[in-house]
């Protein structure tokens, strides 16, 4: 898939997510916590966007300290547990949907510090704002914009944070370039990604449903790119392994994975080798 289409369907599938959660509020009903997300209960009724948060390393305080709707359920780990932000500090969300890490980040810098959230997706936007002004919160703001092109000016944050998003962009290096861009010198990136022992297969790469579902990159991949970009001290602080039965049981998925001619070996030790990674880098000071 070219940039284009791959912006494309993660803006449809996300978008409508919001657009979903926009409309049950306009009508009054109550919000339903399920998602499609990244999350290893994707698309399942039974499993809550809570459910999905405590398995990925939330606490139940910080699940029931944000506005309802925040959480998505849509990462893949909790890139604050080791984040270690401190009051006064400025901190970025690359794909900040709902909130979810915004709010709970403000918590962590106060009102000296401040939490700038930005999504692709206007949807999302206006959903984050509106739980913004739900909760309270006077020191997180909002950007429509991409993560390839930050709408931010240079050495602007302290703290950048990230939960399965860095995947879904098309030009990832961009994004890496633009985060040390925006980050002051002896600045920190936190992020939770989905990472790979073995590379991706090819086939599964070039579909679209199977790209916006939050597909791993290989983890040394992952790294040298952030490297490349001038991070330093980059490492997989914490990696956990991350169920891929959702996937496999998406039909589309599906039906892609028994026409890619793939035996169920190949396709098993690649799951097996999924993890739930946080990376951690620093920009020299």
């Amino acid at each position: 898939m070219n940039g284009d289409a791959i912006r494309r369907a993660v803006r449809e599938r996300y978008g409508s997510i919001a657009a979903t959660q926009l409309a049950e509020r306009t009508d009054e009903s109550e919000t339903k916590d399920s998602s499609c997300g990244c999350g290893p209960s994707c698309c399942s009724p039974e499993v809550s966007a809570s459910d999905v948060a405590r398995g990925i390393g939330y606490e139940d305080s910080d699940i029931g300290g944000v506005p309802e709707g925040a959480n998505m359920g849509l990462g893949c780990g909790n890139p604050l547990a080791l984040a270690s932000l401190r009051e006064g500090e400025t901190v970025l969300d690359l794909g900040s949907g709902g909130g979810f890490d915004c709010f709970l980040a403000a918590e962590r810098v106060g009102a000296s510090g401040s939490v700038i959230g930005v999504d692709m997706t206007p949807d999302m936007i206006e959903l984050a704002r509106r739980n913004a002004v739900q909760g309270g919160y006077g020191n997180v703001e909002f950007r429509l914009g991409e993560i390839e092109a930050l709408p931010l000016a240079d050495q602007a944050v302290d703290v950048i944070i990230s939960n399965c998003v860095v995947n879904l962009s098309a030009d990832p290096e961009r994004v890496f370039r633009e985060s040390y861009r925006v980050l002051r010198p002896g600045g920190r990136l936190m992020i939770s990604d989905l990472v790979s022992e073995l590379p991706v297969p090819a086939v599964v790469v070039e579909n679209a449903d199977a790209f916006v579902s939050c597909l791993p990159v290989q983890r040394d991949l992952y790294l040298d790119r952030l490297r490349q970009a001038g991070f330093q001290d980059v490492q997989v602080v914490e990696e956990s392994q991350f169920a891929t039965d959702h996937l496999q049981e998406d039909s589309s998925i599906g039906e892609l994975l028994a026409r890619s001619g793939l035996s169920r070996a190949v396709i098993d030790e690649f799951s097996r080798g999924v993890r739930s990674a946080k990376i951690a880098a620093l920009k020299p000071s």
